[in-house]
């Protein structure tokens, strides 16, 4: 009899239980109540924390299909089209844990005066690709299918005409199918800015093998030689597209592998220009290049800096670029029409216990989500859009645009 009594007091316990959390849930919170929750647990320190980019809103965009937003931050943990160090697929999570010191509350970014996270576009980090590591052939439709079905999306700002991915890598192959991706969007071949170490427009047959196939043809170091092939490039000799940092070896004993790039519509700049044209001489034959209205793919291998300061990659070469450089060439190019990006070839498992590598991949995304939230600015004072950065407040304001026709979009 007292075993039925005891067990029935639990039961009466656990229903009164339950009945109070069931209130708790169901009770309406005022936005007063709501916003002093967030006052009191909403802050994050850099070192915690959900692991997103950035501490920025973390959804898995390709299973959510209602999820809008003006610029996605898009894993590319693949590796199996590199010739030398695999690794890369760690890179997303890398590049993310490297970043966990940027936050909206401390994002102001002083070299091109803007706080990208505390502006006009609504940024998201979407999570990963859930790429096959056992078929290249998978490998690459999955990624031009993902990366066609979020950059069709309709974006949050009517600054916009489709939202911006800048994809985490993962190898240098990735390009080619976020050129496909961008080419079935707009339906218009692009160029590309491409900071690199190496060419990547060999063709395939370059890699000495008597194995040839067709699947080996997609690898990260002819990606935009099958591009061009493909004619998602511009194939224009008074509008190349750009590699910038070049310092590797070529192929055979003469200048083949220069001559079937320019053959290819680019034009290169050397790591060792730098040491003649300053890093302003660098930005002036970019720009040259490239004018501020024709839209362009941002490629960042992070092998165009020098291994002192990235050598956690595949396939490292000395004498690059230093971290300094680079950003002040990225910052000098702030103006270009940049419609997609990518920064690849993070391999962590090579990199010091300080992160070095990752370090400098998270500060190329940011100087690049600067540049393209500035770029908007500057396209809202085109239309008749107003926004008020204010250094104090750095709040969103109420952005008014004329008219349908965006001038920072193709």
């Amino acid at each position: 009899m007292r075993g039925i009594q005891l067990a029935a007091a639990a039961a009466l316990a656990s229903l009164a239980a339950a009945c109070g959390n069931h209130a708790h849930e169901d009770r309406e919170w005022t936005a007063e109540e709501l916003a002093e929750l967030e006052h009191k647990w909403g802050m994050e320190w850099p070192y915690a924390g959900i692991g997103s980019f950035a501490h920025l809103k973390h959804t898995k965009c390709l299973t959510t299909p209602a999820e809008l937003f003006d610029i996605a931050i898009i894993g590319a943990p693949f590796d199996t089209a590199v010739s030398y160090r695999p690794g890369a697929r760690f890179g997303p999570r890398a590049i993310r844990q490297a970043s966990s010191r940027q936050t909206t509350f401390r994002g102001f970014n002083p070299r091109a005066n803007i706080n990208p996270y505390q502006n006009w576009a609504t940024i998201l980090d979407c999570g990963d690709i859930p790429i096959v590591p056992v078929d290249n052939a998978v490998a690459l439709r999955q990624m031009t299918e993902a990366f066609t079905e979020l950059g069709s999306r309709s974006p949050v700002s009517p600054l916009l005409q489709k939202p911006k991915l800048i994809t985490l890598g993962g190898d240098h192959s990735l390009a080619l199918p976020a050129l496909r991706a961008l080419n079935s969007i707009y339906g218009k071949p692009l160029r590309v800015l491409h900071f690199d170490a190496h060419l990547d427009t060999w063709h395939p047959a370059k890699y000495p093998s008597s194995w040839l196939s067709d699947q080996a043809h997609f690898n990260h170091g002819s990606m935009f030689w099958l591009a061009g092939n493909e004619g998602l490039l511009i194939n224009d000799t008074t509008r190349p597209s750009v590699h910038a940092g070049l310092r590797t070896r070529l192929s055979g004993n003469g200048w083949d592998d220069f001559d079937d790039d320019t053959q290819q519509n680019w034009l290169r700049v050397v790591a060792d220009d730098i040491d003649d044209l300053g890093t302003a001489g660098v930005i002036k034959t970019i720009l040259d290049a490239i004018p501020a209205d024709d839209p362009v793919y941002l490629s960042v291998d992070i092998d165009v800096l020098d291994p002192a300061f990235a050598p956690g990659t595949g396939t490292p070469e000395p004498g690059g670029w230093t971290t300094r450089e680079l950003i002040r060439i990225l910052r000098g190019i702030e103006s270009l029409n940049v419609v997609g990006a990518d920064v690849v070839e993070v391999s962590p498992a090579y990199q010091g216990q300080g992160e070095e590598t990752a370090l400098a991949a998270a500060q190329v995304v940011y100087e690049i989500l600067s540049s393209v939230v500035k770029k908007g600015l500057e396209g809202m004072g085109k239309e008749g859009g107003t926004f008020e950065n204010e250094h104090e407040k750095g709040m969103k304001e109420e952005v008014v645009v004329e008219g349908d026709d965006v001038k920072d979009e193709l």
